[in-house]
């Protein structure tokens, strides 16, 4: 009988059934457990994120821009204010073809290429649902217009916005700066939370320095919106924050009156009130229209003020540095007075030139044939270089270099705005890092008359003449005096005076004080032009050259070209006893300090000391009329 053979072997087909019933059961149950951590992630987890995303597809959360804070003179005249314009805004996410409607978009309203760039900038770093400014100020007419059409612009509408002006246009451009649309470098800086839907940053002056403050807090609301973007109710809303508003320490009628007294003349005036520090008046001219800026500049214009050669984008009186001339005399004779090398009646005779010990160069007097026998009130009064040449060269450049930082000088005033500049005050130690070079006896001789590597700035120079002033007393320039929160009064700020400058003895301040008297009042002063004023005037003038003559050459103003003339300064405080104001004038290449700066800061003096009694005149005018 045939053996039996098992083809078929059940219990290793059973086996390997269980093995793959197992396998299959144990991924259906990985599958499940997939699908239930991800629906108790979305369901659970993710709940609020998803909840949210849902409600954003017909609620938009649009953030409410905070109005500018204000900012007004010392007697509450608008100098920055806000007026509403019509904006054009676009929003990315809800408009297809963004090229086609910009496209159809000029055909309706004025769109400049700068406009399309500075959208693009900004679209390409916002959130998408956010609105974009593309026009910041449509006419009436274009308002109009885009109403007409604006059934065929999805994501695109016009909004009311306030936009800065400012009323006295370049008056104060170099005191308030101006605020300009926000760029790429703006974004990098600003919080993006607090400048979302903002358009705008301070850029230079009061506008920038002061930024935190005038800006204010973004406010949101979430608005309905239908299918096709357009807003059909608010939902909830939190208001923003204005941003405070601002008093400055510039009275705007003196401003005006420092810059008429310029006239057409390039140059910078400070007007300081020496008890307080406030800036009265701070003028650089010429100046430009900040205006311009606002809205942005198209480069033609921006091109014709950047390449002026006279320059009315530079802040002269925080920027520019000048040879302070003579003007430095009255601080070289307190350093001689402090140090004990001259007294009251010391005195020097001036033959009209100076030399040194050792060498052979004659330094020479502005008089050629010299003030003769000097003592301290004439070489003030009558501006004798060689006096002063010899006190420089006993002081030394070390004793000259640590007085007059005293002052302020070289290190600029701590003024509350950041365009301020430092002036230089030269030194052994800056000559060797700077030149390379050793300090030579000749450079303190110089330095005795403010020229040579000296130079100062027209607020630095105010600055320290109100420390001459106050006999010491230094207060720290601001030109803010005063802030605001919405809907309350202002309040004064408070700056923390400076380190005063204190002399052994007092009565050295008054021998130098009499002596800048004499400059206005002595009858061989050299500003005796302006002795008329019906108060007393302490002053010094000063003539800088702007470039070296040689020891036998002759100054010839008419022969020059104007922008080789001397610069013409002044300094001056009133009155003499009690100190109300203290100027610092330069006029560019105006020459004579007495001649052509002293008359500019006696506009300046009469217009604030005399005001009280103008203002007298006029009622009384008005009252007999």
């Amino acid at each position: 009988m045939a053996r039996r053979v098992h083809i078929k072997d059940h219990h290793a087909e059973a086996r390997l059934f269980a093995r793959r019933a197992g396998l299959a059961a144990l991924a259906a149950t990985l599958a499940l457990g997939a699908v239930a951590a991800r629906l108790v992630q979305l369901q659970v987890l993710d709940h609020e994120r998803y909840s949210t995303l849902s409600r954003e597809n017909r609620v938009r959360l649009v953030p409410l821009p905070p109005p500018r804070g204000l900012i007004f003179d010392r007697n509450g005249v608008p100098v920055a204010e806000n007026r509403p314009a019509y904006r054009l805004e676009l929003v990315p996410e809800e408009i297809t073809d963004l090229e086609g409607t910009l496209a159809r978009l000029a055909r309706i309203v004025d769109l400049r290429p700068l406009d399309i760039e500075r959208f693009r900038a900004l679209a390409a770093r916002k959130p998408p649902f956010e609105a974009i400014p593309l026009r910041l100020r449509l006419s009436e007419a274009e308002a109009a217009r885009f109403a007409v059409h604006r059934h065929e612009f999805p994501g695109v509408d016009i909004t009311v916005r306030p936009a800065r002006r400012y009323p006295a246009g370049p008056l104060l451009a170099h005191v308030l700066g101006y605020v300009a649309r926000i760029d790429a470098d703006d974004l990098e800086a600003l919080d993006p939370v607090q400048y979302r839907g903002t358009s705008h940053v301070g850029k230079l002056g009061i506008e920038r320095a002061y930024e935190p403050a005038l800006h204010g807090q973004v406010g949101m609301q979430q608005v309905e919106v239908n299918a096709q973007g357009r807003a059909l109710r608010v939902l909830e809303r939190t208001p923003p924050r204005p941003g405070r508003s601002l008093w400055l320490s510039i009275d705007l009628r003196l401003q005006r009156v420092a810059q008429d007294a310029l006239g057409e003349a390039n140059g910078a005036v400070v007007a300081i009130d020496p008890r307080t520090g406030e800036v009265l008046a701070l003028v650089s001219a010429p100046a430009y229209d900040p205006n311009l800026f606002v809205d942005g500049i198209d480069p033609d214009t921006y091109r014709a003020l950047a390449h002026d050669p006279d320059r009315p984008l530079f802040n002269r009186a925080l920027r520019g540095r000048y040879p302070p001339g003579s003007t430095i005399k009255p601080f070289m004779a307190l350093a001689g007075l402090e140090y004990e090398l001259i007294g009251p009646h010391t005195t020097r005779y001036c033959p009209g030139w100076f030399m040194l010990p050792i060498g052979e160069r004659r330094y020479r007097d502005w008089k050629r044939d010299g003030h003769g026998v000097t003592d301290l009130r004439k070489a003030i009064a009558e501006s004798c270089d060689v006096y002063f040449y010899d006190l420089a060269v006993r002081l030394g450049i070390d004793r000259i270099h640590g007085f007059l930082a005293r002052f302020g000088f070289g290190a600029g005033t701590g003024l509350d705005v950041a365009e301020e500049a430092a002036g230089l005050l030269p030194s052994r130690a800056w000559k060797r890092r700077a030149r390379g070079q050793p300090w030579f006896p000749g450079e303190t001789v110089i330095t005795g008359i403010g020229q040579g590597y000296l130079l100062v700035t027209p607020m630095e120079l105010a600055a320290a003449t109100a420390t001459l002033a106050t006999r010491g007393r230094r207060q720290r320039p601001h030109l803010v005096r005063a802030m605001a929160e919405p809907g309350a009064p202002p309040h004064p700020l408070a700056f923390a005076p400076v380190e005063p400058v204190r002399l052994a003895r007092p009565d050295r301040w008054e021998a130098v004080v009499h002596a800048m008297e004499a400059v206005v009042h002595g009858r061989h002063g050299t500003a005796r032009g302006i002795a008329d004023a019906p108060y007393r005037i302490a002053g010094k003038t000063g003539t800088a050259q702007v470039f070296g003559l040689a020891e036998d050459q002759e100054y010839d103003p008419q022969t020059l070209a104007e922008r080789l003339r001397d610069h013409a300064l002044f300094i001056a405080f009133a009155p003499a006893d009690a100190p109300r104001i203290a100027v610092a004038v330069i006029v560019e290449n105006g020459g004579s300090g007495g001649a052509v700066a002293a008359p500019v800061a006696r506009k300046v003096m009469d217009a604030w000391l005399l005001r009280d009694r103008a203002a007298q005149e006029e009622a009384g005018r008005g009252g007999g009329a």
